[in-house]
């Protein structure tokens, strides 16, 4: 059975950082993409950053060059790096591994910044 737990989120001010992380369990991380994802109220959900198998990252505009996305496949974890929030990265954040057409998500995670 295929898990994924994200934890990290909280309540942070402006300007502030936090580290997210997610840990899956019942496959092997190396051989998936690892993707996080956000969900504000009313809205619908984003990609915020990709990594792909081989390492390569692609990020949204609207976090490129403050969110920073890493994985270690030995631990079977991924991270997302958020600094320099902003009120608008209010969401919750979602932690998705795909390989072909399988993906799986986990239940994500609060992240509020306040102004």
């Amino acid at each position: 059975q295929v898990q994924l737990v994200e934890s990290g989120g909280g309540l942070v001010q402006a300007g502030g950082s936090l580290r997210l992380s997610c840990v899956g369990s019942g496959i092997t991380f190396n051989i998936w993409a690892v993707g996080w994802y956000r969900q504000a109220p009313g809205k619908q959900r984003e990609l915020v950053a990709i990594s792909s198998r081989s390492g390569s990252t692609m990020y949204s505009d609207s976090v490129k060059g403050r969110f920073t996305i890493s994985r270690d496949n030995a631990k079977n974890t991924a991270y997302l790096q958020m600094n320099s929030l902003k009120p608008e990265d209010t969401a919750v954040y979602y932690c998705n591994v795909i390989r072909d057409t399988t993906g799986y998500w986990g239940l994500g995670t609060q992240v509020t910044v306040s102004s």
